[in-house]
């Protein structure tokens, strides 16, 4: 079944199920507070480890909230891949999400390691065709998604949209400078593919602003600092 629709280019999930999301997360440990480096060197206030979505419960509400996205979203695709490693279980999970709700779709992933024997070569399950859907948890560089594109593309099917779970909204780094665009909009504006969140961190400071605990809602000055600094 072809999941369809018109959607928008860079389709969110802001609102309530962006702020439900958001409270999972921070439930569920896995958004925290404190001081982490990320991959461009810089230092910021909150980290998002997909990681710890690690049993059955976490993944599967995961999943229910990819697909709500994607639903409401109404982009189209024929099928999903998810890039190795964390792309695939989130891939498979969202595909049977996706299957309960009704729309079955066929997914894929790939190994980083090629394989010499059986049905030897990288990518494993459905053949890689039509519209094709990437998931993945976050983007920071973009390395991942270009990656994804060009197997996709080395395959004869069309990289044509991308889920992620947050959208960072901070600038990306190229040659190990900073740019004025983030790797969600550099994959939707200048390879023009379609995006869909989950969340963004826009949403995450509504939910820090908002929210009535001390404790959490402590955060929010440094998450401001932060992105005023290397938001996009």
């Amino acid at each position: 079944m072809v999941v369809d629709g018109s959607g928008a280019t860079g389709a969110s999930a802001a609102g309530p199920l962006a702020q439900e999301f958001v409270q999972f997360c921070i439930e569920s440990g896995v958004l925290r507070f404190g001081e982490f480096k990320t991959k461009a060197g810089r230092l910021s206030p909150y980290f998002f480890n997909a990681g710890l979505f690690d049993d059955g419960a976490k993944l599967g509400r995961l999943a229910g909230f990819y697909a709500g996205a994607l639903i409401d979203s109404g982009i189209g695709f024929d099928m999903i891949f998810g890039p190795a490693y964390k792309g695939i279980p989130l891939a498979a999970a969202v595909a049977i999400e996706l299957a309960r709700r009704g729309r079955n779709v066929p997914f894929a992933y790939n190994r980083k390691e090629v394989k010499d024997h059986g049905e030897g070569g990288s990518l494993v399950g459905a053949p890689l065709q039509g519209r094709v859907l990437i998931i993945d948890d976050v983007m920071s560089a973009g390395t991942a998604a270009r990656e994804s594109i060009a197997l996709i593309q080395a395959a004869g099917a069309v990289p044509h949209a991308m889920a992620i779970a947050l959208d960072r909204q901070e600038k990306a780094t190229e040659n190990g400078a900073d740019v004025d665009y983030s790797a969600v909009q550099y994959v939707r504006d200048r390879l023009g593919m379609e995006v869909c969140t989950i969340a963004r961190l826009d949403d995450l400071l509504a939910y820090l602003a908002s929210h009535g605990d001390a404790e959490v809602s402590t955060h929010h000055p440094r998450v401001v600092a932060y992105r005023e600094r290397y938001g996009v």
